[in-house]
């Protein structure tokens, strides 16, 4: 038929497009509105226009699986439904950001190592997306995972709440919370670490009345310190900011370098970054502009330090100092950090996808300290004392 395009489509598709040629009228419009993403935006669209001559339908949006990972974990029926919604633009973010970043680092990566993709669901409410690659020549452990929930907050997630500010009362609340989340354990102990995680949180009180907030950052843990690129991560992250607000910056910054602090050593977990939480003014739609900034931000900031850094030669003794401050990663994680306090809270957590974060292998050693005047020496330094980078 005139409308059927040349374009290469997958077995799903040729069976939606031959329903197609032989419905008619409302029965074609519905199958249009449910037709799934096998379909991709071109394809249904091209259909749409040469099929029918129904306004509403030629501007329905739909959104292309080919952008992602995999399919969302909202349907996309309610995606369309509710595409002006923050819920559903923060979900289909975070599903961009983890398909763009797992891209670009299997660019980096043995042309036959991908990400393995694990799409969940969770029985309470909502589900997640994990993609992992393990034991690959560039990245021992890549880590990238979404996870868009909702349900109730139990008591002790409450006061987890409750500790940061939110006047929140009651045994359990209704909840929703989109966030993308994703830790890199590189092989070659001279290319950085990398941690970045963005979120959005919708909590409902007991008097009806919704609450919401944005949260996240980007931060740098490097096992030798290379003052240029340690300039080159924090000017990224600066210009990311500053296309919002010239005094995000540095309060985010002096926020990242407190937060991130493993109390019981003293030290900084990294050379810090950006880090914000509770972020609610000046309105929803300039708090989402500008966690989207940050999220565009990670692989300009650190994709080109691991192609920088992945052929580097390295020695057993670098190796070890590797896996010593993966252990310190591993304390961090584990006692302070709040987002797996709060996914170990929640019901129905998937516990696979909370402890992403930590690396295949890490190393504790009784009482260590690197002799004086040492490149790890000379880390250990500024980990203990944060310094201005730009």
């Amino acid at each position: 038929m005139k409308w059927v395009q040349p374009v290469a489509v997958t077995l799903r598709t040729m069976r939606t497009l031959s329903t197609l040629a032989t419905c008619h009228g409302r029965n074609r419009r519905m199958l249009l509105r449910f037709a799934g993403f096998g379909l991709g935006a071109a394809t249904l669209t091209t259909v749409v226009a040469q099929s029918s001559s129904d306004a509403n339908v030629l501007n329905t949006p739909y959104y292309d699986v080919s952008n992602f990972m995999a399919e969302p974990v909202t349907p996309q029926e309610t995606l369309v439904k509710n595409k002006d919604d923050m819920k559903v633009k923060m979900e289909l973010l975070i599903m961009k950001i983890q398909h763009d970043f797992c891209r670009a680092l299997e660019n980096e990566e043995d042309p036959d190592t991908k990400f393995f993709v694990d799409r969940w669901t969770r029985s309470e409410g909502g589900g997640g997306v994990t993609c992992v690659i393990q034991n690959g020549k560039t990245f021992e452990k890549a880590g990238v995972n979404v996870s868009v929930v909702h349900g109730h907050l139990p008591a002790d997630a409450v006061r987890q709440m409750k500790a940061r500010g939110k006047d929140l009362t009651g045994k359990e609340l209704p909840f929703f919370a989109a966030g993308i989340s994703s830790v890199i354990h590189p092989s070659n102990p001279h290319i950085p670490t990398v941690h970045f995680n963005y979120r959005y949180f919708e909590v409902t009180r007991e008097n009806g009345e919704k609450m919401w907030w944005f949260g996240g950052g980007t931060d740098l843990t490097p096992y030798y310190l290379v003052e240029e690129d340690v300039k080159h991560f924090h000017s990224t992250l600066k210009n990311a900011c500053d296309t919002h607000d010239a005094s995000y910056y540095p309060k985010f910054k002096k926020w990242c370098d407190d937060y991130f602090m493993v109390n019981h050593r003293n030290e900084r977990r990294g050379v810090g970054g950006i880090f914000f939480d509770d972020f609610e003014k000046p309105s929803q739609k300039d708090c989402f502009e500008f966690v989207k900034s940050c999220a565009e931000s990670v692989i300009p900031s650190y994709v080109p330090l691991v192609n920088k850094h992945k052929n580097d030669s390295f020695t057993s003794a670098e190796r070890d100092w590797q896996l010593l401050r993966r252990g310190r990663y591993v304390e961090f994680n584990l006692v302070y950090d709040r987002g797996t306090k709060f996914g170990l809270y929640t019901p129905g957590a998937r516990i696979e996808s909370i402890l992403m974060s930590l690396p295949v292998y890490a190393k504790w050693e009784y009482m260590h300290s690197p002799p004086t005047g040492t490149r790890e020496a000379i880390l250990t330094e500024v980990l203990k004392n944060p310094k201005d980078w730009l």
